[in-house]
C-alpha cells in the first residue's frame, strides 16, 4: 500500500477531514463480487488506505504491515476499505499503545490470525459451499444460488466460529497455566508425534486426482478425530503427514498406537508408520519447533511400516510414568514378586524394544526404541 500524502483537506477549525475518493468499484469488477463482499462484510468502501490509516490514528507504514501480515495484497489508492477495517487498525494500535503488545507482537497476531482464517475460509468456499450451492432447479445458476445462502449462513457461522474459538483458548490457556514454570510457558516439554503414509508419492502416479483427494481427506480426519478424542492436538496435516503434540508420553503412545491399528483396519488406507520424541519444544503461532521436533521426524523416516519408533528421553518418560517396563525381564520378576505377594502386577500399557543405534542426519547418533502395545510381540 504505497501512497503519497494525498487525499486530505483541512477545514477552518483545523481538523483533517478525507476528501472524496476514487469511485469504489472498479468498472470490470463483477457486480455480484461486489455485493457478496458488501454482506459479508457488513460494510460498505468508504476508504483509500491512506484514510483508513489517518481515521485509525496510525501511521501508513504501520497500518501496511498489520494489512500485510492479515494476508491481504497491496490496493493502491482504490477506495476498497471500511469501517470494519478502521476499527480492526484501530484495535492493533491500541493494544500496542496500552503496552499490552510489543509492535512486533502485534503483528504476529495479524499474522497467524491471518493465516489461520484463509485458510478455514478457503475450504468453506472450495469444499462447504461448493456443494450447497448447487441449483436446485433446472435453469438456475450456482451464483443466483449463492447470495441467499450465504446470508442465511453468515451469521449462524460467525457464532460458531466464535464459540470455538473460545473453547479452543479456553483449552490452550489451561495448557499454558498449567506448566511448572515460566520457562516452560514458552518452551514446555512436550510429546512430538509425525504419521506419515507409507509409498504415497507411488500412490500420486496411479490414483486420480479425486481420488487421491478423498484418500487424503479421509485420513486427515480420522488423524484429527483420534487425536482430538485422546486429549492431543492437531499441530497440521501435510497430505500424506500430520504432526501432533500432547502433553505427556503415555497420552502420544496411546495416540500413536490407535493411528496405527484404525488405519490398519481400513482397507483403502495405506500402511502408516509414526515417529515420536519427548522434549522441549517452542511453540509459535500454532505451530512447533525444535531438536524435539525434528528427532521425530527423522524417526518417522526410518520407521517400519505400521510401526511406531521414540527415541531414549520418550522410552524413559513411559518408564518414568510406569507405562513402560524398563525391560521385558523386569516386567515378569515383578508380575512374579506381585503373584507370590498375592498382589497384582503392575498393570504396564506398553512395551518397548530397543533399536540398533544409528546416526541421524543432522542430529547424530541416536537410539531408537521400538513401541508397541503391551501383550504384543515387539
Amino acid at each position: 500500500m504505497s501512497v503519497d500524502d494525498t487525499g486530505s483537506g483541512a477545514d477552518g477549525d483545523g481538523r483533517v477531514h478525507p476528501e472524496p475518493a476514487p469511485d469504489a468499484a472498479d468498472p470490470g469488477e463483477d457486480p455480484l463480487a461486489l455485493r457478496l463482499e458488501g454482506l459479508i462484510l457488513g460494510a460498505e468502501r468508504r476508504y483509500t488506505p491512506f484514510q483508513a490509516a489517518r481515521s485509525a490514528g496510525v501511521s501508513m507504514e504501520l497500518a501496511s504491515r498489520f494489512w500485510r501480515a492479515m494476508g491481504f495484497a497491496d490496493i493502491g489508492q482504490a477506495r476498497a476499505l471500511t469501517e470494519a477495517d478502521v476499527l480492526a487498525l484501530r484495535r492493533l494500535a491500541g493494544l500496542v499503545e496500552a503496552g499490552l503488545l510489543s509492535e512486533a507482537m502485534a503483528v504476529q497476531v495479524a499474522r497467524s490470525t491471518g493465516q489461520t482464517t484463509a485458510r478455514l475460509a478457503e475450504w468453506q468456499i472450495d469444499s462447504f459451499l461448493e456443494g450447497l450451492t448447487e441449483p436446485p432447479e433446472p435453469g438456475m445458476t450456482r451464483t443466483e444460488v449463492t447470495y441467499p445462502l450465504i446470508e442465511l449462513l453468515l451469521p449462524e457461522l460467525e457464532e460458531f466460529l466464535i464459540y470455538v474459538w473460545r473453547r479452543q483458548l479456553a483449552a490452550a490457556t489451561g495448557r499454558v497455566v498449567q506448566a511448572g514454570d515460566d520457562e516452560e510457558m514458552v518452551d514446555r516439554r512436550l510429546a512430538v508425534g509425525f504419521a506419515d503414509l507409507v509409498g504415497f508419492t507411488r500412490l500420486t502416479r496411479r490414483m486420480e486426482e479425486e481420488e487421491l483427494g478423498e484418500l487424503v481427506e479421509a485420513f486427515e480426519t480420522t488423524a484429527a478425530d483420534l487425536i482430538a478424542a485422546r486429549g492431543g492436538r492437531l499441530v497440521k496435516t501435510l497430505g500424506d503427514e500430520v504432526l501432533f503434540a500432547a502433553d505427556d508420553a503415555g497420552t502420544a503412545a496411546e495416540i500413536a498406537l490407535r493411528l496405527i491399528e484404525t488405519m490398519a483396519n481400513d482397507e483403502t488406507m495405506p500402511e502408516l508408520r509414526v515417529g515420536m520424541a519427548f522434549g522441549t519444544v517452542t511453540t509459535r503461532m500454532g505451530d512447533v519447533f525444535g531438536t524435539t521436533v525434528n528427532l521425530a521426524s527423522r524417526l518417522t523416516s526410518i520407521a517400519p511400516r505400521d510401526a511406531v519408533l521414540v527415541d531414549t528421553a520418550f522410552a524413559e518418560e513411559l518408564i518414568r510414568t510406569r507405562d513402560a517396563p524398563a525391560s521385558e525381564a523386569e516386567a515378569v520378576e515383578e508380575a512374579a514378586a506381585a503373584e507370590k505377594e498375592g498382589e497384582e502386577p503392575p498393570a504396564y500399557r506398553f512395551g518397548l524394544q530397543p533399536m540398533w543405534q544409528r546416526p541421524v542426519r543432522g542430529l547424530g547418533v541416536v537410539e531408537p526404541w521400538l513401541m508397541t502395545r503391551r501383550g504384543e510381540e515387539p
